[in-house]
């Protein structure tokens, strides 16, 4: 086992394209690091790069403090499982397993007791015999994790396996990846754009947008305390609303979505104080979809549409401006319950001004 540092790491393509910025991370000897970030963001590049796939125009590469650029792929030992699964067509799951270990030219008697061991550990022992063309699509992901698993190594790189499973298997697989990553104690670094992923797989998330590292902490650290709009509206399912908000020194209040809200200066000022040096500038505020609540004092608002949860709500609506003669964005409340609104109902919304995160004009949160 050992521990994964990028350090400052830059990758430019020759056409002049950056994939990568100035990274700098470490992932600790045994911890379950996920990338996150949309499509084009570098998190793809970045795995490639550890993996010996590609090379950083610039920095360091590190594995178990040993520096790895000038190294051959098969010189890391590292372990990687892309998400076509790449099985061997014509190979059974046995010969699958066993691939990698007769490259490393193992004794018959420690690769049968390796793969055996994990063809246990994944389920996968009543389908050693088996072609990949007779699996299906979780039992040949299962298999791709296994022929990475069973050669032990130092670290794991997981590029987006679970994307072509559908929904169900794919909250099977992440219980099952979670579970064997704690069970081994093998670094991991597991690509995705899914956020729900993220949140649900890793011990810390890294969070990239254009090549450049946003933000890394725990999930309920980034979900709790997001450094910039980006994570506040990437992170979560839906994403925090993200709306207009103006410090009116005239007031003495910060008014929300052109005036809809209206919330004293001290009320926030206690938690806040550089808040003072914003009077008058334009801020963006930030709410999650649930901390909404139906108020009799709440702003008045008119629902677009719903969509009904079961055991929840969403509602999509546009909050009645105070302050007219201004565009105004859609907002997304959860409330409990089966849906009680339809597209049309004016309702009224209020919620607690200390769950509020407030932005500056660029997108950068606000410290107290």
């Amino acid at each position: 086992m050992a521990s994964v540092e990028y350090r400052h790491i830059d990758k430019l393509y020759p056409d002049g394209s950056q994939a990568l910025e100035d990274l700098n991370l470490k992932v600790e000897d045994g911890e379950m690091m996920v990338l996150v970030g949309p499509s084009g963001c570098g998190k793809s590049t970045a795995l490639r790069l550890l993996a010996g796939l590609d090379t950083p125009s610039h920095g360091e590469l590190l594995i178990g403090g040993k520096r790895m650029n000038e190294r051959s792929p098969q010189h890391r030992d590292i372990a990687m499982v892309f998400q076509n699964y790449a099985l061997y067509p014509h190979m059974t799951v046995r010969r699958n397993l066993e691939f990698p270990l007769r490259m490393m030219r193992l004794p018959r008697q420690e690769m049968t007791k390796r793969v055996e061991g994990t063809a246990r550990l994944l389920s996968l022992t009543e389908l050693l015999d088996k072609q990949p063309r007779q699996l299906s699509g979780g039992q040949r992901q299962r298999v791709a994790m296994g022929r990475a698993m069973v050669r032990q190594p130092q670290v794991f790189l997981m590029d987006e396996p679970l994307s072509n499973l559908d929904a169900k298997l794919r909250t099977q697989i992440r219980a099952e990846i979670t579970s064997l990553q704690k069970s081994s104690g093998v670094t991991t670094i597991y690509v995705t754009h899914d956020q729900v992923e993220a949140m649900t797989l890793g011990d810390r998330i890294a969070v990239l947008n254009v090549g450049k590292l946003q933000q890394v902490g725990t999930p309920q650290e980034l979900y709790d305390h997001p450094a910039n709009t980006f994570i506040a509206a990437f992170l979560g399912n839906p994403g925090m609303n993200i709306f207009d908000a103006t410090l009116n020194r005239e007031t003495a209040s910060l008014q929300l979505a052109a005036g809809a809200w209206q919330i004293p200066f001290e009320t926030l000022l206690a938690g806040k104080p550089s808040l003072v040096e914003y009077m008058d500038r334009p801020l963006l505020a930030g709410l999650r979809p649930e901390m909404f609540s139906t108020s009799t004092s709440g702003a008045e608002a008119t629902v677009e549409s719903v969509e009904s949860l079961g055991h929840e709500c969403l509602v999509y609506f546009t909050p009645l401006c105070v302050v007219p003669g201004k565009d105004q964005k859609t907002l997304i409340v959860r409330l409990p319950g089966p849906a009680l609104y339809r597209a049309g109902q004016s309702i009224r919304l209020g919620f607690d001004p200390e769950q509020l995160h407030l932005f500056t004009e660029e997108g950068d949160v606000i410290a107290g």
